[in-house]
């Protein structure tokens, strides 16, 4: 499914992968095979886009990607990396 949503993207779009798992192979893992995949797709700094439109201090460290915890967040496991299409 990712990559079919990689695939649709225009030149600029912009692609939430979003999933409630802590597991890299679910998260990490998955980003960086579909970066390897698409040459033209690059991360976004997924953090700093979410300090801009959270309503506190998530603590989030330097990273790409965001992973939020239930003990930290009140969330679920979520990750979360933005990707954009050249």
């Amino acid at each position: 499914m990712l990559d079919a949503a990689v695939v649709a993207l225009g030149p600029g779009g912009l692609l939430a992968y979003v999933t409630c798992s802590p597991h890299p192979a679910e998260t990490r893992e998955q980003v960086a095979a579909v970066l390897g995949r698409h040459p033209g797709l690059r991360a976004v700094d997924t953090p700093a886009v979410l300090a801009g439109i959270a309503t506190r201090d998530l603590g989030l460290p330097a990273s790409p990607s965001a992973q939020l915890w239930p003990h930290r967040h009140g969330t679920d496991a979520m990750f979360i990396q933005l990707l954009r299409a050249a």
